[in-house]
């Protein structure tokens, strides 16, 4: 007997908390008999509870989130159905069966379980993330091209004798300084930041102030992006910023690099068995695109301990009031190692959100961390594509991703490409509208500066000028984009979004 389900056996399904989704069973003839829905679905504590349970080598996972739920018959004696309600995030899957009255074996429509990924209902739109690293919010941050205050043959005598030379930083209340331009008058929903862990000043630095991905301790704040107060530690500073963002209704993503660390980190005194080494015994650094980050050292995820570790220093962080984290270079760890950690945060706040920073690695890479392991959202790499053709498949693709596994983010800038506006102010104004307009769920983002039109390339390992306060900026155009993300139902969840393919050109149109 043929079978038929909908939605369609093998199918991805991306969701959020607070939907309903219907599954129907169509058989090819009236029989006797009753529909079933075998899932997970609504038992995300269960399976998280077997993830956690199996990587700490206490049992191997038994699917006691798995039950039959049986569906409704239609009266013409072949139709079932079920509304499921969705109301926790996770990954699950389900399928259809019938069972013929008074036998024991059930028949199944061909194909695979449809997986339902389910993401936090606080997600659903105006997802406009401001990517702000910390360190550049300082002295430099009002001019168009960065002035160190002293000349460039001192520090380089300095640097040749052996001298480390480290300028000031801006600080979390610099920061939070800029709030109200940020959140209130550019509309940003989130503020994600580069990592704020403490980095090398002398050991293993690399360029003037080191880079905030060479992190030496997970745990910390860098004191060079606090004030000295008496009153308050860098790490309750860091709070006073999150408090801050929370309360003018704002979100924070804090950036983390848990697949390296910089050289000399506390992971290397007390764990130094987390290290990759080569046969020789050389600590590795990891690389992509063919260059090698020489001022990182990579951990070995395989390690189960390696994971625990990663896994209860998120779960710190979040209680921090982090509210979600950018996964920098996320497709190097193992399924299982984020199957555990996101398993472990979620059981304590199912809410927080993974962004998986996947460039560099592969598409399939990224659609099946987003999928078994529940990542929510992902880079585009809408940002370096620039033709016709280029852009059509990249917004495609994004679509696709978008409506099976979960949200890929358009960034108008990051750190990894040169500033739109060094090319020219017109074009840095087109690309941040593209990069707006053709996003899913107002899923668009941009580095600090963009706004003011500020060309310098954010280099990771210095503290580049941000133009801040340029006469001639973008912020009234930014500012109403964001409106457009949050008020205009093309861009709520649920929309649907199509490429115009009509004539030639270097003109593309989503309708």
């Amino acid at each position: 007997m043929q079978l038929l389900q909908s939605p369609a056996p093998g199918r991805h399904v991306a969701v959020f908390a607070g939907d309903t989704m219907e599954f129907t069973l169509t058989l090819g003839a009236a029989a006797k008999g009753r529909g079933w829905l075998r899932t997970n679905l609504c038992n995300a504590a269960i399976a998280r509870d077997e993830v956690i349970r199996e990587n700490l080598g206490r049992s191997k996972r038994l699917g006691r989130d798995w039950r039959d739920i049986p569906l409704q018959a239609g009266d013409d004696g072949r139709t079932f159905r079920l509304v499921m309600p969705l109301f926790e995030p996770g990954h699950f899957e389900a399928k259809c069966f019938f069972l013929p009255e008074g036998g024991d074996v059930p028949l199944w429509p061909e194909g695979p379980n449809t997986a339902v990924n389910v993401h936090p209902a606080g997600y659903c739109g105006a997802n406009i993330i401001y990517n702000a690293f910390v360190r550049q919010f300082g002295p430099n941050k009002e001019k168009e091209t960065p002035v160190a205050g002293v000349r460039q043959e001192t520090l380089d005598a300095l640097d040749d004798a052996g001298w480390s030379v480290i300028p000031c930083s801006g600080t979390f209340r610099d920061l939070a300084r800029e709030l109200d331009h940020i959140v209130g008058r550019l509309g940003c929903r989130i503020i994600q930041l580069l990592p704020i862990h403490p980095t090398p000043t002398v050991y293993g630095r690399m360029g003037r102030f080191g880079s905030p991905y060479a992190a030496l301790d997970f745990l910390d704040a860098d004191p060079a992006l606090a004030e000295f107060d008496e009153r308050a530690t860098p790490i309750e500073q860091f709070i006073e910023l999150v408090d801050a963002i929370h309360a003018r209704g704002a979100l924070l993503f804090l950036d983390v690099a848990v697949n390296h660390t910089g050289w000399a980190a506390r992971i290397h005194t007390e764990h130094p068995e987390w290290l990759k080494r080569g046969p020789d015994g050389t600590i590795k650094s990891p690389g992509a695109w063919g260059v090698v980050w020489e001022d990182l050292t990579e951990l070995d995820h395989a390690r189960r301990e390696l994971r625990e570790y990663v896994a209860a220093m998120l779960l710190a962080w979040c209680r921090r009031g982090v509210d979600g984290f950018r996964c920098d270079a996320g497709y190097m760890l193992p399924v299982e190692a984020w199957e555990y950690i996101i398993a472990c945060v979620r059981q304590e706040f199912p809410d927080a959100v993974f962004l998986l920073e996947g460039l560099g690695g592969k598409i399939e890479a990224t659609t099946g961390l987003m999928n078994l392991c529940n990542m929510n959202w992902a880079y585009s790499e809408l940002f370096q594509n620039f033709s016709r053709e280029q852009v059509e498949a990249e917004v495609e693709h994004s679509l696709a991703v978008s409506s099976a596994e979960g949200l890929m983010v358009h960034f108008a800038e990051t750190h990894d490409n040169e500033r739109l506006a060094a090319r020219s102010k017109r074009f840095a104004a087109m690309r941040t509208a593209l990069s707006a307009l053709f996003s899913n769920a107002g899923a668009f983002a941009f580095a600090n500066g963009v706004e003011w039109f500020a060309s310098e390339k954010l280099d990771v390992h210095e503290a580049r000028a941000l133009n801040w306060n340029a006469a001639e900026n973008q912020v009234a155009r930014i500012a109403r984009l964001s409106s457009i993300l949050r008020c205009h139902p093309a861009f709520f969840h649920g929309a649907r979004l199509r490429l115009i393919r009509q004539g030639s050109g270097n003109a593309v149109a989503l309708l």
